[in-house]
């Protein structure tokens, strides 16, 4: 299993323990209203919008909070401007990490974020020490519905880069500008997915074991809590039995 999948799974599992709705609706307001804003308010043609509005649809947001969200980005309504960041530096066991986040007060938010690597046994860096690391990718995650002849005869016809097998089903890797192609054949062949996202992926993965890979899961996790922080990614290759325990 990937990387990404595992961090994945630790934060879906993590949020349906906490159940904390109220941060991922405000969470998701912001993407949505950052990305009225910056590409328009019609989701047909504005693909950060749409994958915004969609994943606040998985989460059962209401349809009026999601307008309002919109109509700010776009100035139809008044509301809070909020600034793009990003921030890396080292987990335990040197592992990279690195966070994106969208904040009205960036001293607060920079404040936090080194407080949480420090606390953690990690250290924020400089701009640019990790960010190399990774690479923007469009993705998704298939489940074992179909085999993989299917799978890469659909995607990679799609223009996909890679199809892999997973313990649990396939992942393909897009390049993002071609994310929307590589969705639309899916859905035209009716083949499933679990996830879809532009995300980061790391190029090359760290191996954590035993209390720095504990640490490493507090470190995450605790980013994820903070209010400011939109995602966050990691090169850190943390093992099965403690994402399953966790």
């Amino acid at each position: 299993m990937s990387g990404h999948n595992k961090w994945s799974s630790i934060k879906h599992r993590k949020g349906a323990q906490d159940a904390k709705r109220g941060k991922i609706f405000t969470k998701l307001i912001k993407e949505i209203t950052v990305a009225a804003r910056s590409g328009g308010g019609d989701a047909d043609t504005n693909p950060r919008l749409r994958a915004a509005v969609n994943a606040a649809k998985a989460e059962n947001m209401p349809k009026d909070n999601i307008e309002r969200a919109i109509k700010k980005g776009t100035g139809e309504l008044e509301g809070v401007s909020y600034e793009e960041s990003s921030y890396e530096g080292y987990g335990p066991g040197g592992a990279a990490v690195l966070v994106e986040s969208l904040t009205d007060n960036k001293n607060r938010t920079v404040a936090e974020v080194r407080h949480i690597f420090n606390k953690y046994g990690g250290n924020m860096g400089e701009n640019g020490c990790v960010a190399w690391m990774f690479d923007k990718k469009g993705y998704f995650g298939v489940g074992q519905t179909v085999t993989e002849e299917q799978l890469m005869e659909v995607a990679l016809e799609a223009g996909a880069e890679d199809v892999r097998e997973t313990d649990d089903g396939f992942e393909i890797i897009t390049a993002p500008e071609d994310f929307e192609t590589v969705k639309q054949a899916l859905d035209n062949a009716e083949i499933a997915y679990t996830d879809e996202e532009i995300t980061m992926l790391p190029q090359n993965m760290t191996p954590l074991s035993g209390a720095e890979a504990e640490r490493m899961i507090k470190l995450l996790n605790a980013m994820e809590d903070c209010d400011d922080v939109q995602q966050v990614y990691t090169n850190a290759d943390i093992p099965d039995d403690l994402v399953s325990d966790d």
